[in-house]
């Protein structure tokens, strides 16, 4: 009861108040406050006094004494104090918040409308990039492996396998590449031959993309063996640039696309990976790759062997692979190419590739020859007439 009386907001009106002070008895009286009681006074049956506290001065008529640590602080009270907005320091930051302010400060950093535009763009592009990056990342179908080693082989490792390419491509372009960065070039370009098309289409990789993978690093790699099998290093030597054949820049492009399009078609068009057939075919597409890997080493070393520096040649090379095609090298890359699509059992493919192949390495032939005559004259006008095939024996 005594609780209630204290913490009440409406004093009740039979209550007899000392002294006769004059009080307010309208609801919600806000100015009244509940006094504070002694300690020893809590067992009082009935309350001894309300005070109207009214300042600090007010406390001297308590009909109480005031001693120390015998008060208890009241536990209730109404105040008539009250925190207006202007007073919280959160909605303060907002007061002067205004469409015209935010137009000042775009006018103060000088922003154009057509910044304002880019901007706006740049924000959407970065929006729906993140947007597709997280949901391709989360996505199950997102990774590869290979099957046999349950190595996992995820997209973001090919494409920054890509990306390292091209950097190190950059440095060879510029002529500061080293050794590791050029085995950086080829691996990222390899990868994106043989590795990513088939695991593209089929989700996982096995057997014949990863055989190739390896043999496309052995056989590309013949050139820096033979260096190091004549030199002792890997570096190639100067030597007159007139032998640096090249046909123009928009073909070798127009070549490196063609070749890249034709291994993904043939991923695309041959079956899934582990419905190719085996047994004596797949006997026949090693020794398809062993013929392929002997030609082309031949045919560089005995190039190397009447030639210096193994770039400019000191006569007309007759002998190994030359004795049936003119350009056993171009050769023997085709031969590459048709064992990658034979291996995915990709006719369509293969067919596309050869005719890129002989396009091109026809049209880079074309000048070497020129070259060829002009250095050693009738010598090789007659091996040209003995020699007729260019690529392919008694057949082009």
């Amino acid at each position: 009861m005594e609780a209630v009386l204290l913490c009440s907001k409406v004093v009740p009106r039979a209550t007899s108040l000392e002294e006769n002070r004059k009080f307010s008895f309208r609801h919600l009286n806000k100015h009244l406050k509940c006094n504070s009681l002694r300690a020893d006074s809590r067992n009082t049956p009935l309350l001894r006094s309300f005070e109207a506290i009214q300042s600090p001065s007010s406390w001297r008529f308590s009909p109480f004494p005031v001693r120390t640590g015998s008060w208890v602080p009241p536990r209730c009270s109404i105040s008539s104090s009250t925190v207006s907005d202007s007073d919280n320091p959160f909605l303060s930051q907002f007061r002067t918040f205004s469409f015209g302010s935010v137009v000042k400060k775009v006018r103060d950093l000088k922003v154009k409308p057509m910044d304002v535009v880019k901007l706006t763009l740049l924000l959407s592009i970065l929006t729906v990039a993140a947007k597709k990056v997280v949901n391709l990342v989360l996505d199950p179908f997102f990774w590869m492996y290979f099957s046999w080693t349950w190595l996992f082989w995820p997209w973001f490792i090919a494409v920054g396998l890509a990306g390292y390419g091209i950097y190190c491509f950059r440095k060879h372009w510029l002529g500061e590449a080293n050794a590791f960065e050029q085995l950086g070039i080829v691996t990222s370009v390899f990868t994106w031959l043989t590795l990513v098309p088939p695991a593209y289409f089929n989700g996982y990789l096995e057997g014949w993309p990863y055989v190739f993978f390896l043999a496309y690093h052995y056989f590309f790699f013949f050139n820096v063996s033979v260096r190091k099998r004549l030199y002792g290093d890997y570096y190639a030597r100067t030597h007159d640039p007139k032998w640096d054949v090249n046909t123009p820049l928009w073909s070798r492009i127009l070549f490196g696309v063609g070749i890249m399009v034709g291994h993904w078609l043939a991923a695309f068009e041959g079956p899934e990976l582990h419905r190719l057939p085996g047994g004596w075919a797949n006997v026949g597409i090693w020794i398809l790759i062993v013929i392929t890997m002997l030609m082309h080493y031949d045919s560089t070393l005995y190039l190397a062997r009447y030639s210096e520096k193994v770039v400019v040649p000191t006569a007309v090379v007759q002998f190994g692979p030359y004795r049936w095609v003119r350009h056993p090298i171009y050769a023997s890359t085709m031969l590459l190419f048709a064992a990658y699509c034979t291996a995915l059992r990709a006719p369509l493919s293969l067919l596309f590739l050869l005719a890129v192949c002989l396009v091109y390495y026809n049209k880079k032939a074309k000048l070497e020859e020129e070259l060829m005559v002009e250095s050693f004259g009738q010598s090789y006008s007659d091996y040209a007439d003995k020699v007729r095939h260019k690529f392919i024996p008694f057949v082009y």
